[in-house]
């Protein structure tokens, strides 16, 4: 059947059932035509999306884990764009994966991918994964020194005593800040090109940021900053109710006014909740993906930065990549109902929705015609399974 498809030598209608899934063919002859479809076909690309987006848990643990699988199918499930955290330690174990494909995801992953990657056998057994993970910018110093040592021959006798005679750190010195400034420091490192790139480019928010802020769209920032520094006395911003902003949030964003792009990185890794809210709605990519770095972040601000609309879309789409996020419902539920979250991210998310949100779904006008009718499809799967449970 797929060659047929491929060849262009079955009717519209077919091929359109088969983009839902509905041909009367093995799992993994469905798989293949589905995958095909949706890289290849752009017609029923975006159908074939959606019912592989749908596709239930178990089949996709069974067609990830085994070897008869067809290659693309596992290329399209190890891809960044397509990847479900849940299946990874799947295909990382299955033979038929190739190993170039683990080893390009090793090499940019985000940092609950990497903790996979270290947990697999596989990945410990591979010399090439396990250098790629090494130019991963996201690896913490203890991980980079536990690969080199898988990497490594065994150590002779004198290389065994003359590591036991290196002087300890000093007390006073906070080894957890020492790790966070070697991840701040490798970040940097990591996108050295594009921060060049992005030249002296100074903060400009999203859109509707000036507004939370009460500062006029038209004024820029560093107009502000200046005439603060030139001792022009602060004034309290109005809000749109008539009140008055913080002291501290003005301050923090006229401090944020005045750093380049490194130093706005190193402010949303190392800086505070207010400092983040503000960083996470920077128009440069870079510095918006930072503030998701930082070891000081909450569940609770993910949660609140997946409800927004005056976001980058590359920080939606890298939220659920972290599987700390992934596991949090409220940030899921937020990035379906989200109208700006990316359409293949929404609809990879929207089978761990629960009913209830599934139906409010269904009404909401806001996200996409694609979003609602998957919404409502897997609403009836799941009241049709409830009523068969006893």
């Amino acid at each position: 059947m797929l060659d047929l498809i491929r060849e262009s030598a079955v009717p519209s209608n077919l091929v359109q059932s088969a983009a839902k899934g509905a041909l009367a063919v093995p799992i993994e002859e469905t798989l293949e035509i589905l995958v095909y479809l949706a890289t290849q076909n752009p017609i029923f690309g975006e159908q074939a999306k959606l019912t592989l987006a749908g596709w239930d848990e178990e089949s996709s643990r069974e067609a990830a884990s085994s070897f008869r699988t067809p290659a693309q199918v596992l290329e399209y499930m190890i891809s960044p764009l397509n990847l479900r955290p849940s299946l990874l330690p799947y295909l990382l174990e299955n033979p038929a994966v190739r190993e170039q494909a683990i080893v390009e995801l090793a090499a940019s992953c985000g940092r609950e991918t990497v903790q996979d990657l270290l947990a697999s056998r596989r990945v410990s057994n591979t010399p090439a994964i396990l250098e790629a993970l090494l130019t991963n910018p996201l690896l913490t110093r203890q991980e980079c020194e536990s690969v080199r040592i898988k990497l490594a021959p065994p150590k002779t006798p004198e290389e065994l005593a003359a590591e036991e005679e290196v002087l300890p750190l000093p007390a006073d010195v906070a080894e957890a800040e020492i790790v966070f400034d070697e991840e701040v420091n490798a970040y940097l490192a990591a996108h050295a090109e594009e921060i060049a790139a992005e030249g002296d480019r100074p903060f400009q928010p999203i859109g509707g940021f000036y507004d939370d802020f009460d500062a006029e769209p038209e004024e820029p920032l560093a107009a502000a900053a200046a005439a603060e520094g030139a001792g022009g006395g602060s004034t309290k911003n109005k809000s749109k109710k008539g009140g008055t902003q913080p002291a501290e949030r003005g301050s923090a964003l006229q401090k944020i006014s005045r750093l380049d792009i490194k130093g706005r990185i190193q402010l949303a890794m190392k800086g505070t909740k207010e400092e983040r809210s503000i960083l996470i709605r920077d128009g440069t990519k870079l510095v918006a993906l930072s503030v998701l770095e930082s070891p000081k972040i909450t569940d609770s601000e993910v949660e609140k930065y997946a409800a927004q609309k005056n976001v980058l879309e590359g920080v939606l789409r890298a939220i659920p990549m972290k599987r700390r996020f992934f596991k949090y419902y409220p940030i899921l539920r937020n990035l379906v109902f989200n109208p700006r979250t990316p359409l293949d991210v929404a609809l990879g998310l929207m089978k761990h929705i629960h009913a209830h949100d599934l139906k409010h779904l269904t009404n909401n006008k806001d996200v996409s015609d694609t979003v609602r009718k998957l919404a409502m499809k897997m609403f009836k799967q799941k009241m049709e399974v409830g009523k068969k449970d006893p």
